[in-house]
């Protein structure tokens, strides 16, 4: 009695007063504890004191003590029981012999639960329950469908919580047709069925894309728990409705007795991070505040990369720094995003801090931050992460690699960039495009054809990214009929020329002076009309080539789409300069003071122990400007004096 009531201290009390105990008071004392994971320990400590009192295990102590096993996870005392189980006879009995194979399945140990169930020579609904539970728990669904076909064939009716089973698997493995055919038996068995085998049915249909089956199932339920609620937003978040996921949502929150948990605010949120956050993420954050979840580092990560994913950093940052415990998950999400942004500098900072707190990074964090160090060109930066991969076991993890080969190439250190991907057994695309950008941009056209054809070696099928780097290069080396090969290549293979694609073939065509031929591909781009670039590309070469005419018209297609575009009216001007076309410079010039256009400061900086410094021209505001102008001035005094006649002695 005091057991079934949750008082596990008052029976054992009960227990340890009696004058006189038989096996059915041990079994009960035993049961008790078995089915408390947090007090199942204390059911090994009676074996002894039974075994000692001349009292004889039957099947009940032993699926009892064996059930304790499993709550505890402890596979080595079940071995041991299954060891007595041997030894006092019950191996033929139904009861034990599903206890140990569920003990076996919860452990871990698969094969040793298969075997029990193999070597029962009666087996129920539960025993095949039993091993169709535990290959799903090992992530042996496909074993588990056997398993489930087995059963069928057998004669045995599946239970409902078969059927939950097996459509969980089937909506795992985007089996729709079979997920359809459990359906129909269900319908067909003309049982009502219950809430957990709906919810199943729902996830079912969710994940394989179909929410309106879904939803038709959803409504159905009689009464819905928060699990239906749940599967049906997660349904409409996996196929990226997420204006339904949110009216569902509301639907919810109007209920009287369900309320949304963690798991809903956190699923809503991913379904809706692609929609305007004013609408609809800041709304949901207010909800989040007031249900009490503001601290909550499950949801907290969501909508930091809710907020990240719309470039809202200032509101990313206030809510990661309210988050009291922050785990690797919520640090992950602000690296990543922020490094996305471009905002490198912050990304590294959040890293170290990730570090000094005592977080485990994975190879992804890693691959972002050395991103970051890529594009701060900060070679000391991009080493200490290195070294940081190296200690923590990812220096051969596909993705880090990736990362480190670009980073290398674009802090100028091409040997190093080599010499990981060298070392590389089986590079992916992702790792050879690295370094074939890194060829591109050091200008050597040669191997970077020579690595495309190892790529095809491989047979890996180059993608967009591959035909950037190879018609960069070949652009970069003035390779026009290597540039018009790959060009036409990639077309053949179906891929679309983006932007960039469209940008390295007019600068190629452009600087061999194929002016005509590079107007054509500008016209015939699905982004000419939008593409300041395009043109200003052109117009720079018409200086070069002094082609007044298609430079004009060029200019014009700029002004047309920004007609205080600065660059552009320059660079017309130094045109007319170069034709000596002195009425219209004037004239260009006039229109640039009257429009009193300046040109943006260029930013530089550099790195120096670890701390980067941002500087502009005629900027005054740096606090270690005058120890800069000192160290300028004895730089160029010893300029002066390498002029000595002396020093050509």
């Amino acid at each position: 009695m005091y057991a079934k009531c949750g008082s596990l201290v008052d029976s054992r009390n009960v227990f340890d007063h009696m004058p006189e105990r038989n096996i059915i008071s041990y079994n009960a004392i035993i049961s008790a504890y078995s089915k408390q994971p947090q007090q199942a320990i204390y059911a090994f400590e009676l074996l002894p004191k039974l075994l000692l009192e001349e009292h004889r295990p039957n099947n009940t102590t032993l699926s009892n003590l064996v059930q304790a096993a499993y709550s505890v996870g402890d596979m080595l005392m079940g071995s041991a029981l299954h060891s007595m189980v041997v030894k006092y006879g019950f191996c033929n009995d139904i009861v034990v012999q599903t206890s140990l194979l569920g003990m076996y399945s919860s452990c871990g140990n698969l094969e040793y639960g298969v075997q029990v169930f193999n070597g029962m020579v009666v087996k129920d609904a539960i025993a095949w329950n039993s091993v169709i539970f535990g290959s799903m728990k090992n992530d042996r669904i496909r074993q588990g469908l056997t398993f489930f076909s087995n059963m069928v064939r057998a004669g045995f009716g599946p239970t409902q919580f078969t059927y939950t089973m097996i459509l969980n698997a089937c909506s795992r493995l985007r089996y729709y047709i079979s997920g359809q055919v459990i359906h129909a038996q269900v319908i067909k068995n003309n049982e009502p069925p219950d809430t957990p085998l709906q919810n199943a049915l729902v996830d079912m249909y969710s994940s394989c894309g179909d929410n309106e089956a879904a939803y038709l199932v959803f409504r159905k339920i009689e009464f819905p728990d928060l699990v239906s609620w749940n599967s049906v937003i997660a349904g409409y978040m996996e196929n990226s409705d997420g204006e339904t996921a949110m009216s569902v949502f509301i639907q919810l929150c109007q209920m009287a007795v369900i309320k949304p948990d963690e798991y809903t605010f956190a699923t809503t949120i991913s379904a809706v991070r692609d929609l305007p956050s004013l609408d609809y993420g800041s709304p949901l954050h207010a909800h989040v505040e007031k249900a009490g979840f503001g601290s909550s580092i499950f949801v907290g990560s969501t909508l930091i990369s809710m907020y990240l994913k719309h470039g809202e950093i200032d509101s990313a940052e206030k809510l990661l720094n309210s988050i009291t415990e922050k785990d690797v998950i919520v640090w992950t999400e602000m690296i990543s995003g922020i490094s996305k942004l471009g905002d490198s500098e912050n990304a590294l900072k959040y890293f170290y801090q990730v570090l000094a707190e005592g977080h485990k990074v994975d190879s992804f964090v890693l691959s972002c931050v050395l991103s970051s160090c890529a594009d701060l060109a900060s070679l000391k930066q991009g080493e200490m992460i290195h070294s940081q991969a190296v200690k923590t076991g990812y220096e051969e993890d596909m993705c880090v690699c990736g990362s480190l080969v670009d980073m290398y190439v674009k802090t100028g250190n091409l040997p190093a960039a080599e010499l990981i991907f060298f070392m590389v057994p089986d590079p992916d695309l992702k790792c050879w495009n690295s370094l074939l950008g890194g060829y591109s941009n050091h200008g050597k056209a040669e191997e970077a054809i020579n690595l495309f054809d190892e790529i095809l070696k491989q047979g890996l099928r180059p993608d967009q990214v591959t035909f950037i780097s190879m018609l960069s290069a070949c652009s970069h080396c003035g390779l026009v009929e290597g540039g018009k090969f790959f060009w036409n290549y990639m077309k053949r293979e179906g891929l679309e020329p983006g932007l960039k694609h469209y940008s390295c073939m007019v600068s190629l065509l452009s600087r061999a002076g194929l002016l005509q031929e590079a107007k054509i591909l500008i016209d015939e781009s699905p982004c000419g009309k939008d593409s300041l670039d395009l043109w200003r590309t052109l117009l720079s070469s018409c200086i070069t080539y002094r082609t007044l005419e298609l430079g004009v018209y060029a200019a014009e297609q700029v002004l047309t789409m920004d007609a205080e575009d600065t660059a552009t009216l320059v660079m017309l001007s130094n045109l007319y300069a170069g034709l000596r076309e002195w009425d219209a410079v004037r004239e260009m010039r006039r229109k640039v003071r009257s429009m009193m256009l300046e040109k943006d400061p260029g930013l530089s900086w550099i790195d120096i122990m670890s701390e980067i410094h941002v500087f502009a021209s005629d900027d005054q505001s740096h606090p270690q400007l005058v120890d800069a102008q000192f160290e300028l001035q004895r730089l160029s005094g010893n300029m002066i004096k390498s002029e000595a006649p002396e020093l050509y002695a």
